[in-house]
């Protein structure tokens, strides 16, 4: 479909020359003054204005400012006579988009044209994305009506215009970069960066340069000057996934850059300012890692403002069949398929299963069951073996080998697993489950708190002086 262009200029001459510089490749409308060129503006909604700065009726100046306040999304581009460019750069400070000067040359014309409604498609396009993500993290949009989710959109309302910085914490695929988006994209600084990093994926030795960026040859590999991360988050929000896992080095830089809100690029010796929102997650337990002097005290207070603590997929199993049918509408969605559902005995299976790779673990499971169902009904022979055997120790084993979990991850939920199976046949008496483990009750207990096992974990018991506390 070609673009309309509307040709504002007194001169016949002019108005005859542009027509056939533009027409085969646009549409093209005249006008020989104001008047008729602000009928045509609203009449035809051009997408591009060629605008004379000296008109007969009115001067182009004025038009402009009519146009611009009327409609401030279509592009105007000013046609000025040599000894007028003062005036058309004047134009341009008042929103105009650009300016030739009399005579044209034909090649800068078409140029000029070209390029600015390619701006402006790219403008366009650009707040219509813009506009996608925004609703897409949007609180109607997060998944999830059970109390601990519902308390969670309560906070991340509650926090999500403040400067303050945010710690979000919980297991491996709870969403915790999903709540980061939601906490920036419900924010005033919507329209800026946001901007992820996960510690844990870079290697120890770039994590300073990813972070704070560095200056050309201020290293064996530092062929360019390159901009972090800090400085690209400027006026948004930087989130930093897998917090614990930065060396004592990089946490006492961090620590700076939160105190003065500044740094210094590697080999630069001018601290530069920067105005970003800082959200950290992490699936350790940092109190663990301080006390095993691991993590910095100080850091530690610093990020620790506000907590928001994600919950296990299989401690909210209300939210499974809701996740799980949004995620499969998503799915159908984007590869444009017909309607699928899942049968009784599928919902039952989602929702006993334990879900050691939580919300990424459903997303992927119901993908493999979607690509294998070829009807309309998803049924149990089309879930991954891990859920119809419906065993936590295969669970574990299969999320693992998908490197959707981490082997220390696995171990640690095996162990919790296996010590709240002891504390269940023991009706919760950790002597007796100490006893049935082969290990002492200080162990035990020592295990219990590294593994984040309390009170909401097991039932309660009438010896309290033997029971989990």
């Amino acid at each position: 479909m070609k673009k309309r262009i509307l040709l504002v200029d007194d001169e016949e001459g002019i108005r005859t020359s542009l027509r056939m510089v533009l027409e085969p490749t646009h549409e093209v409308v005249c006008a020989a003054d104001a008047q008729q060129g602000l009928e045509l503006f609203r009449r035809e909604s051009p997408n591009l204005v060629f605008l004379d700065l000296t008109l007969p009726d009115v001067d182009g100046l004025t038009l402009l400012q009519t146009m611009r306040s009327e409609d401030r999304d279509i592009p105007v581009i000013m046609l000025t006579a040599t000894k007028t460019v003062k005036t058309a750069v004047d134009a341009m400070k008042m929103g105009a988009a650009d300016y030739l000067t009399k005579p044209f040359d034909i090649e800068e014309l078409r140029l000029i044209a070209a390029k600015t409604l390619a701006a402006k498609d790219l403008e366009r396009e650009v707040r219509y994305l813009r506009a996608q993500v925004v609703n897409r993290y949007a609180f109607h949009n997060l998944i999830g009506k059970s109390p601990a989710m519902q308390e969670i959109y309560s906070k991340i309302e509650q926090v999500a215009d403040a400067r303050t910085t945010v710690l979000i914490t919980g297991e491996s695929g709870t969403g915790k970069e999903l709540v980061a988006r939601a906490i920036h994209y419900n924010s005033s600084r919507r329209e800026q960066p946001f901007i992820a990093l996960n510690c844990a994926a870079i290697p120890e030795t770039l994590i300073e340069s990813e972070l704070f960026g560095h200056e050309k040859g201020s290293f064996t590999d530092a062929t360019a000057r390159r901009v972090g991360q800090f400085e690209l988050a400027h006026g948004g929000s930087l989130f930093l996934d897998e917090i614990g896992d930065l060396s004592p080095a990089t946490q006492s830089k961090l620590l700076r850059v939160l105190q003065e809100r500044e740094f210094t690029r590697i080999g630069g010796s001018h601290p530069i300012k920067v105005d970003v929102r800082f959200i950290a997650a992490t699936n350790q337990h940092l109190a663990d890692l301080l006390r095993r002097k691991q993590f910095r005290e100080d850091l530690y207070y610093r990020i620790n403002v506000v907590s928001l603590y994600l919950p296990a997929l299989r401690d909210r199993r209300e939210d499974i069949p809701l996740l799980a049918k949004h995620f499969l509408a998503k799915r159908l969605e984007e590869e444009n398929r017909a309607p699928q559902e899942f049968s009784k005995e599928t919902l039952e299976l989602f929702t006993k299963y334990h879900w050691p790779g939580n919300v990424r673990e459903l997303e992927n499971a119901i993908e493999q069951a979607s690509v294998w169902c070829r009807n309309t009904t998803i049924t149990p022979e089309h879930l991954p073996s891990a859920l119809k055997t419906g065993t936590h120790s295969d669970s574990l084993r299969e999320v693992t080998l998908a490197g959707q979990l981490s082997l220390e991850k696995a171990v640690q939920e095996f162990e919790k697993e296996i010590i709240l199976d002891a504390l269940k046949r023991t009706d919760y008496v950790q002597t007796r489950a100490a006893v049935l483990l082969g290990i002492s009750r200080r162990m035990l207990k020592y295990r219990m708190d590294t593994l984040g096992i309390s009170r909401t974990d097991v039932q309660s018991s009438d010896d309290t002086s033997e029971m989990v506390q």
